[in-house]
């Protein structure tokens, strides 16, 4: 059954970043009901599972569950362990012709063959600091990011100032990063004793159609 989304050029959107680079913000891109139904599918649907990391030397799990959904010829190594793409699901898919059809007027000819999905179990999954500036996204990416479920906060910290941006994402909302900041930006979602329900983050983005290495 097709999910009742918006029409691609609604939403009332605002630049969160001062400079170098652009996020835009629209936190009601999908109404509080159509959402509720967008969560539950992807809870449903997607393959979660949970991986190991190798940091300094030692093996330990995310600090969250994650999926990586993409084209066939997509796939990607994480921290040593090459990740073969999962098989998109209707839900996933849905969101990204719908994603794409709201940016289109933006960024012409954008598209996007793969989304990593995360699920953060309650407050006390994180994501550390990092910027998707892997050379196989390009020198300036567009990464569509959708997040349902529980509201948490967005940090962005700049490179080079340590000038920190915060920011809300709250149930249904989607944000756009483009231009450069990747390059000028790192962002992370920290750990909070306030949250004890899960959130479901979706990135879409374009990588080449070869193996991905991430460090």
């Amino acid at each position: 059954m097709r999910l009742d989304l918006p029409d691609p050029d609604s939403g009332d959107w605002r630049e969160v970043l001062p400079h170098d680079g652009s996020a835009l913000l629209s936190e009601k891109w999908i109404d509080h009901s159509e959402a509720d139904t967008v969560l539950a599918r992807l809870m449903e649907e997607v393959p979660w599972q949970s991986h190991d990391l190798v940091l300094f030397g030692k093996r330990m799990a995310e600090p969250r569950l994650s999926a990586w959904v993409a084209d066939d010829d997509v796939s990607y190594t994480y921290s040593g362990v090459r990740r073969v793409p999962a098989t998109w699901t209707p839900t996933l898919t849905e969101l990204r012709h719908r994603c794409e059809s709201t940016l289109a007027s933006r960024f012409r000819g954008v598209a996007f063959n793969s989304v990593l999905a995360n699920l953060y179990r309650s407050g006390d999954d994180s994501m550390g600091w990092h910027a998707d500036d892997e050379p196989e996204l390009g020198p300036k990416p567009i990464i569509a990011s959708l997040s349902f479920g529980d509201e948490r906060r967005f940090d962005f910290r700049h490179r080079s100032s340590g000038e920190t941006v915060r920011v809300y994402l709250p149930h249904g909302s989607f944000l756009v990063m483009s231009g450069e900041t990747q390059t000028h930006w790192k962002h992370c979602l920290a750990r909070t004793k306030k949250s004890r329900s899960p959130r479901v983050n979706l990135t879409y983005r374009f990588v080449l159609p070869r193996h991905v290495s991430m460090t």
